[in-house]
């Protein structure tokens, strides 16, 4: 069993938790005799502290007037030596080498910007289909090929009158149509590593 620490047991005795808490408190006090003879101890020390005001040794009032004087004489001194410049926000915002570096910072966003938007150059497809060792897929008027070197493989789709390709960044190729002589659709896919 978890015990509620002293000082919620205290608060408890005061009267001074939240609902929440205190339902949670009187809970376990109903089944807890250490915690109840606890939180009597604390009520008995409560209804003790009224008295400890009657003791003549102890200066209760004059202790307190000597703690607000204590504090009122910081604050004070807190106000001289606060210092007397402007402060920053009186300063203009924009202003010689802050403008200056606010207009650069966007210039070298803006042009890196352009610069990864900008698609990298690719290789010359005007002069037909490149002829190299690395593979690579395209597509041609009777279907798909992926070709490496003077070495092809392709997936024809002759007669089709509409057919859809695709492309994807990860080097796959494909084409849908629909078959003229069956009426089925058709979809071939090329991969190319």
């Amino acid at each position: 069993m978890k015990h509620p620490s002293e000082e919620i047991l205290a608060l408890h005795a005061g009267g001074d938790l939240g609902w929440m808490a205190r339902w949670k408190t009187a809970r376990h006090l109903a089944g807890c005799d250490r915690c109840t003879a606890e939180v009597a101890a604390f009520g008995d020390f409560r209804e003790t502290l009224p008295e400890l005001n009657q003791i003549p040794e102890v200066p209760w009032n004059r202790i307190a007037a000597e703690m607000s004087a204590n504090i009122r004489l910081g604050l004070a001194a807190g106000e001289c030596v606060r210092s007397s410049d402007a402060p920053m926000r009186h300063a203009p915002l924009f202003s010689g080498a802050r403008a200056t570096l606010a207009l650069a910072s966007v210039l070298a966003l803006m042009v890196t910007g352009l610069m990864l938007e900008r698609p990298a150059p690719g290789p010359d497809v005007s002069s037909g289909p490149a002829r190299s060792n690395e593979p690579m897929a395209q597509a041609t008027e009777d279907g798909i090929q992926r070709r490496s070197g003077d070495q092809g493989f392709g997936l024809m789709h002759s007669g089709a009158s509409s057919v859809t390709y695709t492309v994807s960044a990860q080097g796959t190729m494909g084409a849908r149509y629909t078959d003229p002589e069956t009426g089925y659709v058709t979809m071939t896919k090329v991969y190319v590593e």
